[in-house]
C-alpha cells in the first residue's frame, strides 16, 4: 500500500522528484548544563573562540565550492551566517558568561541562544521571524564543533531525495550542487529557508512533512509531488509511471522556458502583462534581469538595517539604491520604505514600550511616522536616486488616510528641501501605497485618490484577513489565498484602481503562483511582481492564456463567490481556453 505524507509543497517549474530516500540527521542540538573549574576559565573561552573560527572556516569552504554563476540571493544565505559569526551578540556575550558564571562553552552558548530566540519569536514580521532559523543554524554549527562532532555526510548524494528534520542553507546549497533531486523536511513553512532556497535553486521540496523521518527509510524509492505537497513511498508501477511521465513533461517545459527570457508576456488575445521582480539586495538585480523581468516591483530595503549597531546613513541608502537602479538598466524600480517592527532595533534607535502583540504593534509606516528622523533619511536617499532612473517609492502597512497624508507631507517637505539645496531629483517621483491590511483594501478607493499607484501585498493581507500566521507550523494549513474574503478584498482594490484610473499591481507570493495567475488576470490585474525564479513559468503561462475569455469566466465566479468551489473553479480557468 502506498504511504502518503502530507506537507507544504515548494516548487517553480519542476514539481516532481523521484529517487531513493537519504536520511540526514540535522536536528537542533541542545547543550546540557555544565561548569568548568576556575583555573580553566580562560582555556574554555579560548576553546569557544576556536570553535567560532572553525565554523567560519567551514562556511568559507562551502562558499568556495559554490559555482561562480550561482545567483546572489542564494549566496546571501551563506554570507548571512558568516556575518552572524562575527556578531558580538554571538561571540562576546557567551564568552562573558563563561568568565562570570564559570559555565562550559556549550552551556553559555545555549543560554545565549535561548535569550535571542525569545526576541526573534516576538517579532511581528513573518519573514524576519523566520530569521531565527539563521541563528539556530549558526549556533548548531558551533555546538556541533564544541561537542567534537565531525562531518558525517554521506558521500553519495546524486539522484537521492534528502529527508531530514531541517536543513541549513549551507546544507541545501551543497546537497543541490552534489546532485540531490529533492528535499523533504519535518519542519518548515512557505517562508522557511529550505522553502526559499528550494524555489531559488529550482529543486522540488516538501516542508512541514511531519513524520517523514520516522516513516521513511533510507534507500527506499520515494516520490515528491510538490504540486500537492505530498511525499509518496511504496508506489506501485502505475503510480511511478505517472510521475515519471510528468517529470519528463516538466523537464521539457523547463527547457522551453529558457527561450522565453526576452519574449514579451503577451496573452493569446494580445494583452501585455507587466512581469516584475521582488528583490532584497542590490546584487539581486542580475538574477532579476536573467529571469526576464521588466523591472523591480518590490525592492525590500530592510537589509540596510540588519546585523549592525548603528542606523544606516543617507549616503549608505543612496549608494545601495543607486546600485539597484543602475543594475536594472533604466527599467522601473519600486523602492519600499522601511518595513521593520518595533522589535527589530538598532542600538541608537529609540526604544519603544514593550508590545504584547507585535503583529499589531509599531511597525513599518507606523514606526517611520513615530521616528521621523529615520524616515526622512531614507526618503532623501530615494529622492536623490530618482534622478538616476525610473524610480518609484512605495509606503507599506497603511491602514488610515491620516498616515498616508502625513507620509506624503514628509516626502513633499524633503523634496522641497532638496530642490532648495540645488540637488537633482525627479520632482514628479511616483509614490504608491502597499495595500496589505483589510482596512486599506476596504478603503482602497480613498488611497487610490491620494497615491499614484497601488500594489497589493498578499502575504500580509491574507494573514490579517484570516488571522493566520503562515510561518506558524501549527496553523499555516489555514492560510488560504482562495478564501472568499481574500478574493473579495483583492477585487475591491482592483476595482478602486479602475474607478479612480490608477494602476494596481500585486507583489505578494500569490502573484508568482501559477495556479492563481489566470484568476488574477481575469480580475483585471496586469502587473505582477514575484521572485525572479518564478518569472519564466509565469511568462509561459500568460502566453498560453486568452485574457478576454478569463475576464468573462472570472466575472461569473466573482458573482457566485460564496457558493463557488473556488479551488475547482480556478483549476478550470486555465484549462478552459478557447482557440485563437
Amino acid at each position: 500500500m502506498t504511504l502518503a505524507i502530507q506537507g507544504i509543497g515548494v516548487h517553480t517549474n519542476i514539481s516532481t522528484a523521484i529517487g531513493k530516500a537519504l536520511m540526514l540527521s540535522r536536528g537542533s542540538i541542545q547543550a546540557k548544563p555544565g561548569m568548568v573549574p576556575h583555573g580553566k576559565i580562560e582555556a574554555e573561552i579560548e576553546r569557544f573562540f576556536r570553535a567560532i573560527e572553525q565554523a567560519a572556516g567551514q562556511l568559507q569552504d562551502v562558499r568556495k565550492q559554490i559555482p561562480e554563476d550561482t545567483p546572489a540571493d542564494i549566496l546571501e544565505f551563506i554570507d548571512t551566517h558568516l556575518l552572524m559569526l562575527e556578531d558580538k551578540a554571538i561571540s562576546e556575550a557567551p564568552a562573558q558568561t563563561i568568565r562570570e558564571e564559570g559555565c562550559s562553552a556549550e552551556w553559555a552558548l545555549q543560554l545565549r541562544r535561548d535569550q535571542m530566540m525569545r526576541v526573534f519569536e516576538d517579532m511581528e514580521d513573518a519573514y524576519l521571524r523566520t530569521r531565527k532559523d539563521d541563528l539556530d543554524h549558526v549556533i548548531n554549527r558551533i555546538l556541533h564543533i564544541l561537542q567534537g562532532g565531525k562531518n558525517s555526510d554521506p558521500t553519495e548524494i546524486s539522484g537521492h531525495i534528502i529527508v531530514s528534520e531541517d536543513l541549513t542553507p549551507a546544507d541545501a546549497i551543497m546537497l543541490h550542487h552534489r546532485g540531490a533531486t529533492g528535499f523533504v523536511t519535518e519542519y518548515g513553512s512557505p517562508m522557511s529557508h529550505t522553502a526559499i532556497l528550494a524555489r531559488s535553486l529550482g529543486i522540488p521540496a516538501v516542508v512541514g512533512a511531519h513524520g517523514a523521518t520516522s516513516q521513511l527509510r533510507s534507500g527506499e524509492l520515494v516520490v515528491i509531488d510538490a504540486r500537492h505537497g505530498s511525499v509518496l513511498a511504496n508506489c506501485d508501477d502505475n503510480c511511478l509511471l505517472f510521475f515519471h511521465q510528468r517529470l519528463e513533461q516538466e523537464l521539457a517545459r523547463r527547457h522551453a522556458l529558457h527561450n522565453l527570457k526576452d519574449a514579451p508576456a503577451v496573452s493569446l488575445d494580445g494583452q501585455e502583462v507587466e512581469l516584475l521582480a521582488n528583490i532584497e539586495l542590490p546584487e539581486d538585480t542580475e538574477t532579476a534581469i536573467e529571469g526576464g523581468c521588466r523591472g523591480v516591483g518590490l525592492y525590500r530595503t530592510e537589509f540596510l538595517y540588519m546585523n549592525r549597531e548603528e542606523l544606516p546613513t543617507e549616503e549608505e541608502h543612496f549608494q545601495a539604491y543607486k546600485q539597484v537602479v543602475e543594475g536594472m538598466r533604466e527599467q522601473p524600480v519600486i523602492i519600499r520604505t522601511l518595513d521593520l517592527g518595533a522589535d527589530k532595533q538598532c542600538e541608537h534607535q529609540p526604544q519603544p514600550a514593550s508590545c504584547t502583540n507585535p503583529a499589531l504593534g509599531l511597525r513599518a509606516i507606523r514606526l517611520c511616522l513615530k521616528e521621523t528622523g529615520i524616515f526622512r533619511i531614507q526618503i532623501r536617499a530615494i529622492l536623490r536616486v530618482s534622478a538616476l532612473g525610473n524610480v518609484r517609492l512605495m509606503i507599506p502597512m497603511l491602514t488610515n488616510l491620516w498616515e498616508a497624508r502625513q507620509a506624503r507631507q514628509i516626502i513633499d517637505e524633503e523634496l522641497q528641501s532638496l530642490l532648495h539645496q540645488g540637488i537633482e531629483i525627479n520632482p514628479q517621483l511616483p509614490v504608491g501605497a502597499m495595500i496589505e491590511t483589510p482596512a486599506a483594501a476596504l478603503t482602497a478607493e480613498s488611497f487610490a485618490r491620494l497615491f499614484d499607484f497601488l500594489s497589493i501585498g498578499t502575504n500580509d493581507l491574507i494573514q490579517y484577513a484570516l488571522a493566520v500566521d503562515r510561518a506558524d507550523d501549527g496553523v499555516n494549513h489555514l492560510y488560504d489565498a482562495l478564501h472568499p474574503a481574500v478574493i473579495m478584498l483583492i477585487q475591491q482594490v482592483v476595482q478602486a484602481g479602475i474607478t479612480v484610473g490608477k494602476p494596481v499591481a500585486m507583489c505578494g507570493e500569490m502573484a508568482g503562483t501559477p495556479k492563481y495567475i489566470p484568476l488574477l488576470l481575469g480580475m483585471g490585474l496586469k502587473s505582477l511582481s514575484m521572485h525572479p525564479a518564478s518569472l519564466p513559468e509565469a511568462k509561459q503561462l500568460i502566453r498560453s492564456l486568452n485574457i478576454t475569455h478569463l475576464e468573462q469566466k472570472t466575472a461569473v465566479i466573482l458573482q457566485n463567490l460564496l457558493h463557488e468551489d473556488l479551488e475547482q473553479a480556478v483549476q478550470e480557468l486555465e484549462a478552459d481556453q478557447p482557440a485563437i
